[in-house]
């Protein structure tokens, strides 16, 4: 369908039950839904947001276009979960109401303060010529779940020197001050960070950018997000104009982490950028801090314009599984949260070694599971698995030892989507052991290789019958130990 204007910036509240029931039909016949991850009802899912522990449970929110799988008027959407693994639909959190905020409510975090859920969120409005007005903004919840908005924005509008792009602001805390870094433009389009100070959460004052050593490092900043972690300063940012370097880069947009020392008079000293997700759809992770300390990230399992096979059906997108956060040797490495043991059933386990030749991995099958694969690779020269097999569908994931690459290939993965893009991703690997930790959904693949060294998050959309696991090794041997738990 074609959409208007008129038609992307509707509201939730003004959708008919003609239109609920026709986008609830289209999605109950899609044959890939998700299981296990967060997704939305209908429309379009895309960054989460203030993702927070609070009176209890884990509080998510994301980005939600209700009407169809375009970017339209976002809405924040609430999900609760009191162990990261059964999430529960709380419904429409933030909905436009006020002029700043009148084309959509935009992305943001949120933090405990005085018993209540201080939700921080950009607001953004369109005026007659079409010109992006942001501010930046505050709803607070309470205990009970009631949610009251300040009916002026926080921090009005961007300072001098930086465009409209100003926004998704991330909110923390140290000793008595407040601190919110926002993603912003500067005036000769190039992205950064800007930092901010409260007593109060109420009353902030800039205290400029926050100092890095990139000063031309793409065009936008989006969603930063700035932490402590293991006595290493931490910024997480989704910076949009980045050119493909080497195996770096190749999606239309991308997120990635600075390691650092600890933030020191707005100045942050850190190391060389770090591509977050070596795969093809991740992209506006946001952290919080568990009750037991522990950083957990999530991230959106998608990317801003590119269609995928689910638009036509009513509804886009949906977020990672819940991933801990650690530093070794100045990497960020992501794990899956311990919590998802808790979707374990009965353990089936396959151990062959192979020679030049494709083995079905005995009775391990399935399109719903978690694996891992701790594959040696003798004097092979490629060897790995063929995940999602069918007639004529795979997706696989090796060790290259040639172009010492670990590789995720989706050429033949099923109905192809974001083929400008490319099929495949790769990272250096020099090894010759390497282990799978794989969490496979109806349409996900999320691989972390080595306890979290390195990750590939891409979405898949192969036919329901193609659900083959195979080992293979080409030009010599290789051998795999491999335990698979499928989900319900």
């Amino acid at each position: 369908m074609e959409w208007t204007q008129e038609a992307r910036y509707r509201t939730y509240e003004s959708m008919t039950t003609e239109e609920r029931l026709k986008l609830e039909n289209s999605v109950s016949a899609s044959i890939w839904r998700q299981r296990y991850h967060i997704q939305p009802m209908y429309g379009l899912l895309n960054d989460p947001n203030g993702f927070v522990w609070f009176n209890g449970s884990y509080h998510l929110f994301y980005q939600w276009f209700p009407f169809g799988a375009v970017h339209g008027m976002k809405h924040w959407f609430h999900t609760e979960s009191s162990d990261l693994v059964e999430w529960e639909n709380k419904g429409v959190a933030l909905k436009p109401e006020y002029s700043f905020e009148s084309h959509g409510i935009y992305s943001g975090s949120g933090i405990v303060h005085n018993n209540s859920l201080y939700l921080f969120y950009t607001g953004n409005k369109r005026d007659e010529e079409w010109n992006r007005h942001s501010s930046q903004c505050l709803a607070i919840m309470n205990k009970s779940g009631k949610i009251t908005k300040r009916e002026i924005p926080i921090i009005k509008s961007q300072p001098n020197g930086y465009t409209e792009h100003f926004r998704d602001p991330k909110v923390w805390q140290v000793e008595d001050n407040f601190y919110m870094v926002v993603g912003a433009q500067r005036e000769n389009l190039t992205g950064c960070v800007l930092l901010y100070q409260s007593h109060d959460l109420i009353d902030w004052s800039l205290l400029g950018e926050m100092g890095m050593k990139e000063m031309d490092f793409g065009y936008m900043w989006e969603c930063p997000d700035y932490f402590t972690l293991q006595n290493h300063g931490i910024l997480l940012c989704s910076p949009q104009g980045l050119q493909p370097e080497g195996d770096s880069y190749h999606n239309i947009y991308h997120s990635g982490v600075w390691v650092g020392k600890p933030l020191t008079n707005n100045h942050f000293d850190h190391g060389d950028f770090q591509e977050l997700d070596a795969g093809f759809d991740f992209y506006a992770p946001q952290t919080t801090v568990s009750p037991d300390g522990r950083r957990l990230l999530v991230g959106w399992m998608g990317l801003p314009e590119i269609e995928y096979p689910t638009d036509s059906e009513g509804w886009a997108h949906c977020l990672t599984i819940p991933r801990e956060l650690f530093i070794k040797d100045n990497i960020l490495y992501q794990q899956p949260v311990n919590e998802l043991k808790e979707k374990r059933k009965k353990a089936a386990r396959a151990a062959m070694n192979v020679s030049n030749e494709v083995r079905d991995l005995g009775e391990l099958s399935g399109d719903c599971f978690e694996m891992i694969a701790e594959v040696e690779v003798g004097s092979a020269n490629r060897a790995g698995l063929r995940l999602r097999v069918g007639k004529g569908e795979e997706t696989i994931l090796y060790v290259n030892t040639e172009t010492q690459k670990v590789v995720l290939d989706r050429t033949n993965a099923g109905v192809a989507f974001a083929q400008d893009y490319g099929s495949i991703r790769q990272k250096h690997y020099s090894k010759n052991k390497i282990r799978f930790h794989i969490f496979m959904d109806t349409t996900s693949i999320e691989v972390f290789v080595n306890d979290g060294e390195m990750v590939f998050t891409s979405r898949l959309f192969p036919k329901m019958e193609s659900q083959g696991i195979q080992f293979f090794a080409e030009k010599g041997t290789a051998k795999i130990d491999a335990v698979q738990w499928k989900y319900d």
